[in-house]
């Protein structure tokens, strides 16, 4: 898998990237432009073992986090672990200067470590993204999933019917809680889509899921692997929910295509976190299921330079744009993923905008209609996806919608 420490780094002052020995941390430090060395304050970032360069949930949290950076002018430092035992380490490191105005952990993953660093420094300041760790000196953000994956299923299910596929998949990560909102909000959305396709339509669609728990965030083979397997079983639809997996996932769909004399979907890739709309030229990647990390790191920031953080959990849903589902206005705003990270060239930025749109208007008004009315219709409280909060739960959401 790539990396690039670099990604989100945008017009600074001063950059340095400083390998601590110890722990295996690498550090990006960013200065504020209106911000002396003298003067400013700093952050920290930890990301999971997914790592930068996953153009999802780490570079998400780090891009939220370098914005509030740019702002407030402060130094923003990111540890990226080398493995999961490096994430103790690599927060107590940062904890023990006393030099960070928080210090904030991306990932289900860095739960423990944020725990036992609150208890070992209540003086410090830490935010925690996809986790609760009930302690006073930590500010927790997780998100409504479960909501935006429902859009993504109707979706996925709705089309994969009208192109005569008969079955989605979805490849998943590391089998966790977080993951399970996803798992049943697709699984939700999906019966919910082809019941609205049936009633629009009067066809009764059988569209089936295929769905993969690979066991990491970072090893992007199993990622294409399981993405060819779910293909040659007829997924016309394939959601992402591992992170940098999505990468392979992607090349499973080129692949295909290639061996097709195809440019565009389907089959398709839906994005995950991100706006991954941009990936594979715009006419690969169908939409994506947008989880905001990026809002609940700035949060975390503004709040800490501010002084008015305080611990707490706060949960981000459709109805506050936490979660939602890809639009045109966020392409545009999330192609500086691709561009920043050297995956596009500013040349092909408006061929991607016309593949996109191109590609979205193959797919018929009534589809999008009918996810826009899956949207209000939660937002409003009258249609409300499962929630698992245990394995138990999960197996029960599986049982009820199969």
């Amino acid at each position: 898998m790539f990396k690039f420490d670099s990604i989100f780094t945008r017009f600074i002052a001063l950059s340095l990237v400083i390998g601590l020995v110890s722990f295996g941390i690498t550090v990006v430090s960013s200065v504020g432009i209106n911000a002396s060395a003298q003067e400013k304050k700093k952050i920290a970032v930890v990301t999971d073992v997914g790592g930068r360069g996953d153009l999802s949930f780490n570079d998400m949290g780090f891009k939220g986090a370098d914005e509030a950076a740019e702002e407030f002018g402060v130094e923003l430092q990111v540890a990226q672990p080398a493995s999961e035992a490096d994430y103790l380490p690599n927060v107590r490191t940062l904890a023990r200067t006393g030099d960070y105005e928080v210090i904030i952990g991306v990932g289900f993953l860095l739960t423990d470590a944020i725990e036992t660093a609150a208890k070992q420094f209540p003086d410090q300041n830490f935010a925690l993204i996809d986790a609760v760790v009930d302690q006073p000196n930590v500010l927790n953000f997780v998100f409504k999933e479960q909501e935006s994956s429902a859009l993504v299923g109707a979706l996925a299910a709705m089309t994969a019917a009208h192109y005569d596929y008969s079955k989605v998949g979805i490849v998943l990560g590391i089998e966790i809680p977080p993951l399970w909102k996803f798992e049943a909000g697709y699984r939700f959305g999906i019966k919910w889509g082809l019941d609205y396709y049936e009633k629009v339509t009067g066809e009764k669609a059988n569209v089936d899921l295929l769905w993969t728990y690979t066991g990491t965030f970072s090893d992007v083979a199993k990622g294409k692997s399981s993405a060819n397997a779910q293909i040659s079983q007829g997924a016309g639809l394939i959601y992402n929910v591992a992170g940098p997996l999505g990468l392979g996932i992607l090349e499973a769909v080129k692949d295909n295509l290639n061996q097709r004399g195809k440019e565009s979907g389907p089959p398709f890739m839906i994005g995950v976190d991100a706006n991954q709309d941009y990936m594979g030229n715009g006419n690969k990647v169908l939409a994506s299921g947008m989880k905001r990390i990026d809002r609940a790191s700035y949060i975390a920031v503004k709040r800490a330079v501010e002084g008015n953080f305080k611990g707490g959990t706060e949960v981000l849903g459709l109805d506050d744009q936490g979660v939602g589902l890809s639009r045109y206005s966020l392409l545009v705003d999330f192609m500086q993923f691709g561009l920043k990270g050297d995956q596009i060239k500013e040349e092909n930025i408006e061929t991607i905008k016309e593949n996109w749109l191109e590609m979205r208007e193959e797919i018929p008004q009534f589809i999008w209609t009918g996810v826009n009315e899956l949207e209000n219709l939660i937002v409003s409280g009258n249609v409300t996806p499962p929630v698992p909060s245990t394995e138990e739960e999960m197996k029960d959401v599986r049982k009820e919608y199969p």
